[in-house]
């Protein structure tokens, strides 16, 4: 059934602007009564806009992030490389071959990711790795959207607001756009509209937004497995008759993942397997490495405490974050335990629009205690996100080196403007993202086999003329590499003997 849920009517009623919060403003009683409907019209039309607003405001915040990060040569790793070759494959119809994960690999024997052949018409128009960390920055901001409105439906203008701001200032997104590209930038927004179709009572466009999930990344259909039991059990709340939708959503999304990851990725993959499985069973048989469980209680403490004030455990929306956390803590891999990175991203909008949930549900409470905490929490959280910015990557927005291109930055990529267009090279950070829209890029040391045209490795320390031919040579016995120059802490050196050209 796709009906907004009778609550959320009758506040809208009650109130002439649909905010609680403004009751009292929306009824002065020194102004005459005809100035009133004038009025409430008005800050209804700018109550509407309010959700995007906040989303063109997150967007230009997190689009300088990202391509001030990229300006000044300080990508994080080489995901953005990796990306960046998928999403140029596809723009020239091409299978998306990701060099850098070695020579000739399908993408799609790694990760289950099709999605990312969606930028392929803007990468094509727009060659350039900027491109994806834009499109990953309007993805971001659009996610806000859903978020601000439902809890402005649900809680009021002023409270709505209050959330959006929390959840666009939000440690697990900033986390994220700062680590360069990432496919999960396309999960976020789909999880967070799926979600208010859910309060909203929407139930078939919940499914709908939920469903393409699959597509973003394997493990999601567990995701949408667990939007299918979210989807089931409001539905029976609300005595709607949902359960073959959300039957199907669950059996959907598990036999998706399934089959993702014992067909599809197997099928792509030179070994035939999920090279994964290793971050869960330790490789060669041996013990797994034992990570503190500190270490898990600081991030759910992190997921729970500053963005939801723990009131989100009121919620079965809650529900939804337990496959990401529970695959990264089975793992034995230290960075899917902690809050760095881009891993705790998806939980954003399930932690805050459980906690649009909680403070619904509270406000009816007949507890006086939990109905002042549950008023008081949405502005809280806002405060508290906004605090914490100052030791987030959103506080370099408020410095003047973020801004600035390092005279070092521009030697460096001179000296890269000498390596040819398809050119085959072998680099590590740094220069990758400088030449994978128009070469072919190898990851320094994985080459198997094929001998690159140029080696460039960003060694702001780094070893002497001599010393990176001697290295050269260990990676390479059979070629010789020459000098080519230094810059800005990168080094080049170009082949000039021994073995045949690198070939496909």
């Amino acid at each position: 059934m796709d009906s907004a849920p009778s609550v959320a009517s009758s506040a809208e009623t009650a109130v002439p602007d649909g905010s609680p919060d403004d009751a009292a403003d929306a009824q002065p009683a020194a102004r005459p009564a005809e100035h009133r409907p004038w009025r409430s019209a008005r800050r209804l039309r700018e109550a509407r806009f309010d959700p995007y607003w906040l989303a063109a405001a997150l967007f230009v915040a997190y689009a300088t992030l990202s391509v001030t990060r990229y300006r000044r040569f300080a990508s994080m790793s080489w995901d953005l490389g990796i990306f960046e070759q998928a999403v140029r494959s596809y723009a020239h119809f091409q299978a998306p071959v990701v060099d850098l994960k070695g020579p000739g690999t399908n993408v799609l024997g790694d990760h289950f990711s099709p999605v990312t052949a969606l930028l392929a018409p803007f990468y094509r128009v727009f060659p350039s790795p900027v491109t994806l960390l834009v499109a990953q920055a309007v993805l971001f901001a659009v996610s806000a959207v859903p978020v601000t409105r439902v809890a402005a439906r649900l809680l009021g203008r002023r409270r709505g607001l209050a959330v959006g701001i929390a959840y666009g200032v939000s440690w697990g997104v900033q986390r994220a756009v700062d680590f360069d590209f990432h496919e999960i930038c396309f999960a976020v927004p789909l999880i967070a509209f799926a979600l208010e179709a859910l309060l909203r009572e929407r139930w078939l466009a919940a499914a709908c937004w939920a469903a393409p999930l699959v597509l973003v990344k394997e493990d999601l259909g567990a995701t949408v497995a667990a939007i299918g039991v979210v989807l089931f059990l409001r539905g029976r709340r609300a005595h709607e008759k949902v359960t073959p939708l959300a039957l199907g959503l669950i059996g959907f999304g598990v036999l998706a993942s399934a089959f993702a990851l014992s067909v599809v990725i197997p099928e792509f993959n030179t070994s035939g397997s999920y090279d994964y499985w290793n971050k869960i069973d330790a490789e060669g048989g041996g013990p797994a490495p034992t990570i503190p469980l500190e270490t898990a209680l600081r991030t759910l403490a992190w997921v729970l405490v500053p963005t939801t004030g723990l009131l989100a455990l009121r919620s079965p929306l809650l529900l939804v974050a337990l496959p990401t956390l529970g695959w990264r803590f089975v793992s034995h891999e230290e960075h899917y335990w902690g809050t760095d990175w881009h891993y705790s991203a998806v939980l954003m909008p399930v932690v805050f629009l459980a906690l649009v949930d909680a403070v619904h549900r509270s406000r009816r409470s007949q507890r006086g205690w939990l109905r002042g905490y549950a008023d008081q929490l949405p502005a809280a959280v806002a405060a508290a996100g906004l605090a914490l910015c100052t030791a987030l990557p959103m506080a370099g927005l408020t410095e003047a080196d973020t801004y600035r291109k390092p005279a070092w930055v521009n030697e460096a990529e001179g000296l890269l403007d000498r390596v040819p267009d398809d050119a085959t090279v072998e680099a590590n950070i740094g220069p990758i993202s400088r030449l994978t829209q128009r070469c072919r890029v190898l990851w320094i040391g994985d080459t198997r086999g094929v001998l690159p045209d140029y080696i460039a490795l960003h060694e702001p320390n780094g070893r002497t003329p001599d010393q990176l031919v001697d290295y050269a040579r260990q990676l390479h016995p059979t070629a010789r590499y020459a000098p080519v120059g230094s810059a800005g802490g990168v080094h080049l050196l170009v082949r000039v003997g021994g073995g045949d050209r690198a070939t496909a």
